[in-house]
């Protein structure tokens, strides 16, 4: 039987995941890759002596595909956890930044006396919070995250916690967002308790892994990509179509026919639609239907010397209800170590979501002006940074929107009918770094598992 020829369609972190686990079971597997480079929307950059990350910078501990692949590259020993004995969150609130209260998870609250003293919430909130603990079982189903927040918790809750902790992950609107897609968990706990108060406590009641929640690698996440690049083969070229071609598929690049046995298309959802139009007309229409919003990360750089702000924990978010265009702020150095020098400060700022694409449009001066008057107006920062670096992701991050879970069926039932063919990345099961990791490897696995 002759090697099986894959042709992998997009290097980010699922592509990569999908070609190291083929090459290393002796498939004949090339990724092609638009971009000069790999890795996707993980970059790293190392600028005046500090560790910047242009795209995520850390990973769910909770969640172990990253750190199996990691142990399986050798990489172990990189692998640093956030300092969480510093970690605060702010939300920014009519002119003042306001710490979350501890034991919040994501909407729901695990403490009393935290929530008791917080400012971020009225106490009709709070009182709706604590009736919510004897909320019984009932019909339970999907629905938008906007409408189920504000079901259990009210209003308030939707603006002030879920908004700006979810706009940090998907740059979504809680009212097109579902939430059986985006926080499945949640819909479970209400299924089967009613109150997501008493889920999240009997959770806790059965305990879990003891860690820190987010974790990365001490040189920056391009590590990993680093390393899965060195044992993959990589082309760099644009893929224009995918015809079918008997028992094959034929891929035009540059110009030029390719020809594989298998397909693994690692691209966004939008790019692998316009790829298969010729393929499945349905198909194509159902991934040219999930929506992504864009984004935009700026670190500034400062002298821990001059620095006149405020200081604020991890960092802090703006609910839309307040927000001019910054969306959130990361201290890196509190909330990683290794990351910057002692002698200087690094801010990362997030811009754009589903509302404000229009700022990856802005020049870098322009981009630089709005951060600092924002930083100046939330922290009384007037300091000038010293080094800056700036990332623009168009249409990068996957928008679960209602209905979502009912795309991604008929998606896999109609991507199974052409044999050979596989879906992986951010658009199906899960945004998050290790969830590109999972779909990217259960592709491998079911080439693999194809008949060779």
């Amino acid at each position: 039987m002759s090697t099986p020829r894959v042709a992998v369609i997009g290097a980010g972190i699922s592509g990569l995941s999908a070609a190291y686990d083929l090459t290393r079971t002796g498939a004949d597997c090339t990724i092609l890759e638009k971009q000069p480079r790999a890795g996707g929307v993980i970059e790293t950059r190392v600028t005046d002596g500090c560790t910047l990350e242009c795209g995520p910078d850390s990973f769910l501990s909770a969640k172990p595909a990253a750190l199996a692949l990691i142990k399986e590259l050798g990489l172990e020993g990189e692998v640093i956890g956030s300092n969480d004995h510093q970690r605060i969150t702010y939300i920014w609130k009519r002119n003042a930044l306001v710490a979350l209260p501890e034991g919040v998870m994501m909407i729901v609250p695990s403490r009393v006396m935290p929530m008791v003293k917080t400012s971020l919430l009225s106490w009709s909130t709070k009182l709706r919070m604590g009736l919510e603990y004897f909320r019984r079982p009932g019909e339970s189903h999907d629905r938008s995250v906007a409408e189920f927040v504000t079901d259990h918790f009210g209003e308030e809750t939707l603006d002030y916690l879920a908004e700006p902790l979810l706009s940090g992950v998907y740059g979504g609107d809680p009212a097109q967002l579902s939430v059986g897609s985006v926080l499945p968990r949640f819909l479970e706990m209400e299924a089967k308790y009613g109150s997501l108060v008493r889920g999240v406590l009997a959770g806790r009641s059965k305990g879990g892994a003891a860690g820190p929640l987010f974790r990365t690698l001490k040189g920056g996440l391009s590590q990993l990509v680093d390393a899965l690049v060195s044992r993959i083969k990589m082309r760099h070229a644009y893929v224009e179509t995918i015809e079918r071609s008997g028992n094959h598929f034929r891929l035009r690049a540059d110009g030029n026919w390719i020809e594989a046995d298998q397909v693994i298309l690692a691209c966004p959802a939008w790019s692998a639609g316009r790829l298969l139009s010729g393929c499945d007309a349905r198909l194509a229409e159902l991934l040219g239907s999930i929506d992504y919003s864009s984004s935009l990360t700026l670190s500034l750089i400062y002298r821990a010397a001059d620095f006149d702000g405020k200081r604020a924990g991890f960092g802090f978010l703006v609910p839309k209800k307040e927000r001019q265009r910054l969306a959130a702020c990361t201290f890196v150095g509190t909330k990683f170590s290794y990351r910057v020098p002692d002698d200087r400060i690094v801010l990362r700022c997030f811009f754009g979501g589903i509302a404000d694409a229009a700022i990856l449009n802005e020049t870098d001066d322009s981009l630089i002006a709005i951060a600092r008057q924002e930083l100046r107006r939330m922290l009384g920062l007037t300091s000038e940074p010293i080094a800056h670096a700036i990332a623009r992701w168009p249409r990068s991050m996957a928008q679960y929107t209602l209905g979502h879970r009912q795309r991604v069926e008929e998606i896999r039932e109609r991507a199974a009918a052409i044999p050979g063919l596989y879906l992986a990345g951010n658009a199906y099961e899960g945004i998050g770094i290790p969830d590109c990791i999972n779909t990217g490897r259960a592709a491998a696995q079911a080439a693999l598992n194809c008949g060779w």
